[in-house]
């Protein structure tokens, strides 16, 4: 069985510096004449003046792939993804079925089932129609709902059973573990309730989760359990969008979904089609938008269950050469240059879209795709790095048009690269130059606060790095922020909290327990989680159970575990036991999303700095009529502790000392502060707003009322 994708790809990818811009010493001189480019993202960053060819150019080969793939009977992009329409099983108009493959190198391919007693006869042999299509044509009753099928595929010297690659429905066997496509035929087509939703973006507030281990049970947990246990929490939560992996079809669950083998199939480990359907309609009636995580930067080798040597080539979906195997996923790299793939990839992205009625997509892996060298031990140092050759152009067109045709076929669709090299414009409108994602993942983030809990001792946390690397990005392009997501919480890693408190959470999470450990721990959860949130320019992730400090690490079923399922689950006992200090942590994470969510556009407001000082670890910056407020020392409270603000009075409204969270209440929130007037600041409209910052907490204020700035008195004539 092939290995986990995530668990290889921490360890084997270069430095992330995708939440990051590059620094002045590394970059080129900017020219000095009047711009070379018509591009935005040329024009609004003179240090990409060098490059603006490359980027003029990939700009440009995506007009003329898009021309060249609309150039026949197709209008449109979204014309033209319709494979998933024209190839695999279907039922025609008449009442009989259709079914068509695309394999050039077959010399002969069956149709075997349970219908043919899995033989191959002559009822079901597929005929050649030109450009390497396959077909055949059956009566109604040749099969029906329910029964399995395979291809029986031969070409020149070989043979072998096949998946079609279009299969809708894929279903493992639990004795022998194969996998077979399904007829699926259901009485009655699902009915949407929601027909139409469009996703709250202001700000996006995301919560990853994974259908099988969302339940407490040590099983597989389904769509409709999600649906009934799972969904209601999430909404009370206050998140308006999950994110949901491992939907694609995988033959190693272990794989957290990233090794798919069906990409057209939703994973019938889970459940039906319609109760995932199910599962989006009641999303959206919930108010949350559902993301899916999507895998196009590669595909599982496996040839029986996958699309490898479907036709006996290994250059049908793939590179032919040294490039058709990823180095460090164990796994086969799709040739974007190929029409076919382009319309195979294409066709996917507008099939989840209009079938399951997903809001958009997490594209996994694009690092991998952008570079011939997937961005393997690679260090991103400056704007040369990202065009110095390297750059797999045909995969920067695909993710280019993939962008286009999403927001053709639903313009409020969400689109996020997974991409940890901080290519320029990746999360840029195409007409001003970019790739055309609205988010990118700022994966230097959960990095930073990993480095930052192994490295440096609390004493040694600075205000002034902590608040660079939060806001350091570039100013044009949205990202998503996160502390931590399934990456650092997969077995060999350790999770925020299982840093901050390890064993000692096996022993001292009572609440009438006051342990040091744990308590430093539920402290800095909270103020790392607010510090981030409080902070991003576009979103907010989080795993699910990480909001409630979920112990342990996750680690599905495997040999080594002995196929256990013990750390593949989701214990939400914990936070729902009144004696624990779990719901301490998720009642501040239900606050802090409540406040996040409750300012519009939150996102877009201006971050202001309002004061730092490393020797006090004392940080504060301002967004809208919030000012956050943090002291990071573990030893030092201080009292009267000025912070230069907006004059007027303030109110608490989020404490992370609140006894309700399990701090110690040495704060008073219903106190008002006013603020004090100085000369010297009083022409820079600001004022000092004296407060007692308690160690190891973080306070956010509102501005109620502003004051009035005093009337001057007319001069008299």
């Amino acid at each position: 069985m092939p290995t986990s994708k995530t668990q290889d790809k921490s360890k084997t990818t270069s430095t992330r510096t995708s939440s990051r811009k590059a620094t002045a010493s590394t970059k080129a001189k900017p020219a000095a004449e009047k711009p070379v480019s018509k591009l935005h993202i040329v024009r609004n960053d003179p240090w990409l003046a060098p490059y603006a060819g490359a980027i003029e150019g990939r700009h440009q080969d995506a007009i003329k792939r898009e021309r060249a793939l609309i150039g026949g009977s197709a209008n449109s992009l979204r014309d033209f993804a319709n494979a998933h329409q024209y190839f695999g099983l279907h039922r025609q108009d008449d009442g009989s079925w259709v079914f068509r493959e695309w394999a050039p190198n077959a010399t002969q391919i069956f149709l075997i089932g349970d219908f043919s007693g899995w033989q191959e006869q002559v009822r079901y042999e597929l005929k050649p129609i030109g450009g390497g299509v396959w077909e055949i044509v059956l009566p109604a009753d040749a099969m029906s709902h329910g029964q399995y099928y395979k291809m029986k595929v031969y070409w020149p010297g070989g043979q072998g059973e096949r998946m079609p690659a279009y299969a809708q429905r894929v279903v493992q066997d639990s004795v022998t573990h194969l996998f077979s496509a399904q007829v699926w035929e259901p009485a009655e087509q699902y009915q949407w309730e929601v027909e139409k939703f469009k996703p709250d973006t202001r700000p996006l507030l995301i919560y990853e989760c994974h259908i099988g281990m969302a339940q407490e049970k040590e099983d597989v947990g389904t769509y409709d359990e999600f649906r009934e246990n799972i969904l209601p929490r999430i909404a009370a939560d206050g998140y308006n969008a999950i994110q949901i992996m491992a939907i694609q079809e995988h033959p190693y669950y272990g794989s957290f979904g990233y090794h798919v083998s069906s990409f057209f199939a939703a994973s019938s480990r889970f459940g039906t089609p319609e109760q995932l359907k199910r599962l989006i309609d009641e999303a959206h009636r919930l108010g949350v938008a559902v993301i899916m995580d999507i895998v196009h930067s590669h595909a599982v080798k496996n040839e029986v269950e996958g699309l490898g040597r479907l036709d006996g080539s290994h250059d049908l979906y793939f590179y032919p050469d040294g490039r058709r195997e990823h180095p460090a996923w164990d796994s086969l790299c799709f040739d974007y240059g190929k029409t076919e793939v382009l319309h195979f990839l294409l066709s996917n992205c507008k099939y989840w879209l209009e079938e399951y009625h997903f809001d958009g997509f997490r594209f996994d892996g694009v690092t991998s795709m952008l570079y011939w060298n997937h961005g393997l031990g690679q260090d991103f140092g400056g704007y040369g790095d990202y065009y110095n050759g390297n750059q797999n152009t045909d995969a920067i067109v695909y993710l280019t048009l993939a962008n286009k045709l999403i927001h053709q076929i639903n313009p409020s669709a969400i689109t996020i690269a997974e991409e940890m090299s901080g290519m320029p414009g990746l999360a840029l409108p195409f007409k001003d130059g970019g790739i055309g994602f609205d988010y990118r993942m700022a994966m230097g983030i959960p990095d930073y606060w990993i480095k930052t809990l192994k490295e440096r001792k609390d004493e040694d946390w600075h205000p002034t790095s902590i608040f660079w690397e939060l806001t350091n990005r570039r100013a044009d392009e949205k990202t998503i922020s996160y502390v931590e997501s399934h990456d650092q919480a997969l077995v060999g890693d350790k999770t925020v909290i299982f840093r901050l408190i390890d064993d000692q959470m096996y022993w001292h999470m009572m609440r009438n327990d006051d342990n040091m450990a744990v308590a430093r721990g539920i402290a800095l959860h909270k103020m790392i989680r607010l510090v981030t949130a409080s902070t991003i320019n576009g979103g907010y992730l989080n795993f699910m159970g990480n909001e409630f400090g979920h112990p342990e690490w996750i680690d599905f079923p495997r040999e080594g575990n002995g196929w256990s399922y013990k750390y593949a689950r989701r214990q939400w006992s914990l936070v729902d036991s009144p004696d624990l200090k779990y719901a301490w942590l998720n009642d501040f994470d239900n606050a802090m999303i409540s406040l996040i969510s409750g300012v519009y556009n939150f996102q877009a407001l201006p971050v202001h700095k309002l004061w730092e000082k490393d020797d006090d670890q004392v940080l504060a910056y301002g967004r809208g009529d919030l000012v956050f407020v943090f002291n990071f020392s573990p030893t030092d409270s201080y009292s009267d502790y000025g912070i230069l603000t907006p004059p007027g009075e303030y109110q608490v409204v989020l404490d992370t000392d609140n006894p309700q969270f399990g701090g110690y209440g040495n704060v008073d929130s219903s106190v008002r502060h006013l603020t004090m007037p100085d000369p010297l600041y009083t022409p820079h409209g600001v004022a000092w707003l004296k407060l007692y910052l308690p160690a190891r907490s973080a306070q956010v204020f509102r501005l109620v009322r502003r004051q009035r700035k005093p009337r001057q008195p007319k001069e008299r004539k």
